[in-house]
């Protein structure tokens, strides 16, 4: 299997988290709607949308990673010299990567701490579960970022006029 494949099963998969968890939310708040209106309404619905549309945008930016689609300023890179660009793409990436790490850590580490809290309208659900999209679409992020470095760096040595 080589890396492209790879990458390329990798976006599928985390496009198709991405289509379950926005599913799950529209059934789940439209049946929140139908039941409000039907007047019984289900007490957790609102929370448990917040929590959903929470874990789409966490998945939402590990599949944004791999797409490339996170803002940035490619002008200043396409501005540098050859030997300066790569060396700033480099440096660009590795500091992106260093902070999904830290906060892949980070948000386990918070995770911890919310073990013993429960949702208020799903008492027997514990906040770490609505929380734990931090933690694991950090490590998505991780994984799209080395997919894509050898591609950031093959662009940053392209020439000016190749570009």
């Amino acid at each position: 299997m080589t890396l492209q494949s790879f990458r390329r099963g990798y976006e599928r998969f985390l496009e198709w988290i991405c289509i379950a968890i926005m599913a799950a939310l529209a059934l789940e708040v439209t049946a929140g709607v139908v039941f409000r209106y039907s007047g019984h309404s289900l007490v957790w619905y609102d929370e448990v949308a917040t929590i959903l549309l929470a874990w789409v945008t966490f998945f939402g930016s590990a599949l944004a990673v791999l797409k490339h689609a996170h803002m940035g300023v490619p002008e200043i890179m396409r501005m540098l010299p050859p030997g300066p660009r790569v060396v700033a793409a480099a440096l660009a990436q590795l500091c992106t990567l260093a902070f999904f790490v830290l906060l892949a850590w980070t948000g386990y580490s918070v995770l911890e701490v919310l073990e013993s809290d429960r949702l208020v309208s799903l008492p027997e659900v514990s906040v770490a579960y609505a929380n734990a999209a931090i933690p694991v679409s950090a490590v998505l992020m991780v994984v799209a970022q080395l997919l894509v470095f050898p591609e950031v760096l093959r662009e940053a040595r392209r020439t000016k006029e190749a570009a």
